[in-house]
């Protein structure tokens, strides 16, 4: 096993670590299809949802998941490469 796999394997194994926190702090949408329909999203944070706490969770969620797929898809060709 080489020195970059390891290095792989440990940012493989500290990403899903930070993506589970991530997600666990989130919050729970719970209203569903009835918030949608009496017209919950139409309140005063619901237009400033980019500027949340929630929203910058969202897109850190969005942007790690990414960079964790890219990792693992890296890590699997160099897998493959160094056989």
């Amino acid at each position: 096993m080489s020195a970059i796999q390891i290095v792989i394997g440990a940012l493989v194994i500290l990403a899903s670590i930070i993506i589970i926190i991530v997600v666990l702090m989130q919050q729970s949408r719970e209203a569903g299809l009835s918030g949608a329909i009496s017209g919950a999203a139409d309140t005063f944070f619901g237009k400033n949802k980019g500027r949340t706490m929630e929203a910058k969770l969202e897109k850190f969620t969005k942007y790690f998941g990414i960079f964790f797929f890219l990792l693992v898809l890296a890590s699997t060709i160099l897998l493959l490469f160094l056989k």
